[in-house]
């Protein structure tokens, strides 16, 4: 069907399986607990439980706007990679006979054209998390700006606001992780562009790399040394 070997659908299956399976094992999962963006958002809550005591905010006016910065660039950077897939869309001429000197590189103008348009999926999911984290750490920003002074008159007050800004600062986060995600799998999908073999390989040393970082990696162990002092 549409030109696709078995060992397509397998990578395909594979490709979407290993996202989804990371998507659960570090956001739903009880394992996810012990992650580093875990890990990292009970510093978003403790950075709220600091930031409500001072009265000179501009440390954390200055965190934020890092955030942001950081967050639009790569929401930038998705659109550049959208625009550089649609070249690659209306590129099959030019293209094509190159991979068909590679060993397992043949393809026919069908099959590229699906596999580009895939790639452009993932692309535009990614720039749409990271302009929703860059519109949820403005959400936070203003959050942060109703946050009063901790006193004794409005202990209550005070801390309800800077937990409401702290979720807004954590579901941003979860959010541009998520975009980031998107980046790193396009890398193993553009194994496909080669091989079936080539794109579960990819796929699975991607996964891996994820996965390390997440649960295994030197900032894991700073940050829960750091958290543990």
């Amino acid at each position: 069907m549409l030109g696709f070997t078995i060992g397509d659908y397998v990578a395909l299956a594979f490709f979407i399986l290993a996202w989804f399976g990371y998507h659960a094992a570090v956001e739903l999962s009880p394992a996810g607990q012990r992650s580093l963006n875990k890990v990292m958002n009970q510093y978003r809550y403790r950075w709220m439980e600091q930031m409500v005591v001072r009265e000179n905010r501009i440390v954390d006016t200055t965190i934020m706007a890092s955030l942001m910065n950081g967050t639009a660039f790569f929401a930038s950077t998705s659109l550049i990679a959208i625009g550089g897939v649609l070249a690659l869309l209306r590129s099959a001429d030019a293209v094509l006979p190159v991979f068909a000197d590679l060993p397992f590189g043949q393809t026919s103008p069908l099959i590229w054209e699906l596999k580009v348009i895939g790639l452009a999926v993932i692309f535009v999911y990614a720039f749409f998390k990271f302009a929703w984290s860059y519109r949820l750490f403005n959400y936070m920003a203003i959050i942060l700006g109703a946050v009063p002074v901790l006193r004794a008159d409005n202990h209550e007050e005070a801390l309800v606001a800077a937990r409401q800004a702290a979720e807004m600062n954590a579901v941003a986060g979860k959010h541009f992780n998520r975009g980031q995600r998107a980046f790193f799998f396009s890398l193993a999908y553009l194994g496909w562009f080669v091989g079936a073999y080539l794109f579960m390989a990819a796929t699975a040393g991607v996964l891996y790399v994820m996965w390390r970082r997440q649960f295994m990696s030197d900032a894991l162990t700073a940050a829960v040394g750091r958290n543990d002092a």
